[in-house]
Order: structure tokens, then sequence, then C-alpha cells
């Protein structure tokens, strides 16, 4: 069987976590296409692995939580009638948390924008960390029941309401503006949160880093994903990344070496290895 070199696939993740698509990253490091889309399977699945054993018994004592619009296949409005309704066919989200202190991405999870995948996602949170936390989301309503059934009251929660107006533009202008924020609204849920660690500006400027990273989260392309599964993978290997290889400009060390995950700097050519042994693993 033939299997890329160490080298090759290091250049394959260093294209693919900087906002590459898979086509411009074949004509990058002169892969084919279907090999750089196996390969993102590949490193994706072991990515993930890698995650839920490192992701355990977390430090954290704040948490920001959000979720991020991406589709998948099609917009809504052009998926064929037979597939509407299927999962992961058209509106998808991505629900993730980040430490605001070591600016640690601890999960995600991929799904529809309701109460289960909400619990699904906070259950997943809870099992990752050693202490009680403060956590902040935005007004999403579906976090309610779902913080409630996977903290209990071991947890301080707060949630952060915006309020929006209208942009003051001609209407042709206001397609792709967002709302104006006009203020926000602070409502204690659970515990004692201390009110002036209630916010959610780091998770959003997380929203941004996936936009930036991930060639699939680029608006107004035809770079998006036409699997709901290769979308997570992508994302397994970004968050990889971000945690273990990626300098944090604040920092100035990666989140997972503030964390104590790691005490040293990670590279691509380290998250290639991950890959490397899983495979000799394999045929062990």
């Amino acid at each position: 069987m033939n299997k890329l070199p160490t080298d090759r696939r290091a250049a394959l993740i260093a294209a693919l976590v900087e906002g590459n698509s898979i086509r411009s990253t074949g004509r990058m490091t002169d892969v084919a296409f279907n090999t750089v889309l196996k390969f993102v399977v590949d490193i994706g699945t072991v990515c993930r692995d890698f995650l839920d054993r490192t992701m355990v018994n977390l430090p954290c004592r704040r948490l920001q939580a959000d979720e991020i619009w991406q589709f998948c296949y099609a917009k809504d409005r052009n998926v064929p009638k037979e597939m509407r309704g299927q999962p992961g066919i058209g509106s998808v989200w991505t629900w993730v948390a980040i430490d605001p202190d070591t600016k640690l991405v601890p999960t995600f999870v991929v799904g529809a924008r309701d109460g289960g995948v909400a619990y699904e996602f906070m259950r997943d949170l809870a099992s990752r960390l050693r202490h009680r936390v403060q956590l902040t989301t935005d007004g999403h309503r579906a976090y309610l029941d779902a913080v409630e059934m996977a903290f209990g009251s071991q947890i301080d929660y707060a949630m952060l309401v915006k309020l929006y107006g209208t942009p003051d533009m001609p209407v042709q202008e206001r397609r792709y503006s967002p709302a104006v924020c006009i203020g926000a609204r602070i409502e204690t849920i659970t515990g004692d949160p201390e009110p002036e660690h209630i916010a959610t500006s780091h998770v959003e400027r997380q929203n941004l880093t996936m936009r930036m990273g991930m060639r699939r989260f680029t608006r107004l392309t035809n770079a998006f994903s036409k699997k709901v599964a290769n979308l997570e993978h992508a994302l397994a290997l970004h968050y990889v990344y971000y945690n273990f290889v990626r300098i944090h400009r604040t920092l100035r060390v990666t989140p997972a070496m503030e964390a104590g995950l790691t005490d040293r700097l990670w590279t691509v050519r380290d998250i290639a290895e991950l890959l490397e042994q899983a495979e000799a693993e394999r045929v062990a």
C-alpha cells in the first residue's frame, strides 16, 4: 500500500490548518485531490481520539460556550426534497467551549441547534472538568435544560443575552451586514457567577479563528463540507493544531502548555506522527 512520507503529511497538515481548501492543498503539495481527502479522514480520526484521551481532568475555572453556523451538502433552500430533514444535511452548528484564561478549547460537538445536541455538548464538557466552573453562554434557551442536566447545581452559570437593532443603512446593503448590538442583559441561572467574568467575547473571537483557520467555514464559497463527518474530521485536526501547536499571541505559549497538558511546543510533524503511531498499532 502506498503511504505518504511524514514530511509530506506534515506539509498537508500545515496547508489545511492555515485555511486552504482540499484542492488548493493538493496543488501546493503536489498530492492528488482524493489522497488529500482521504488524509483528512485519517488524520481527523486520530486527532479526535487524541483529544478524547487528552482533554480530561482539565483545570479550567471559567468557560464560555457558543454555537457557530455552517451548512453541509447544500444550504437549506437548495436541499433536494427527498433529503430534507436528514441529520447533517443543510444547516449544522458547531457547539464549542473555550477557557478564557488558558484559551484552551476542551471539546466541540457538531449537530442541530436543539436541546438534544445542547445536552450532548454539555454532558461531554462536564465530564472533562476537574473543578466547579463558571460558565457563560448566549441567550439560546436550549442551554437551560442542558446545563442543568449535565452539571446539576455544581456550576455557576449565567447567560449574556444580547439585544439587537436594525442596521442604519439601505435595505439592499443589509444582506451581509450583522445586526447592531444595542445592549446586553445578564441573567444569573445557577449558583453565584462573578459579574466581572460574565462574558462571551472570547468564544466569539474563537468563532473567527475557526472561520479563518478552516476553509469549510468561509462564507460565499463552494469549499463547504459535503459530508458532516468530513466537517468533524476537519474540526478535530484544527483543534489539535490550535491547542498544541499554535502559539497564542497573548499567552506566548500554546493553550495546552498554559493548561499544563504538555510541557513542550508541538509542531505539525508531531500531529502527523499521531497518525503513524495509530497505523503502527493497527499493524501490531
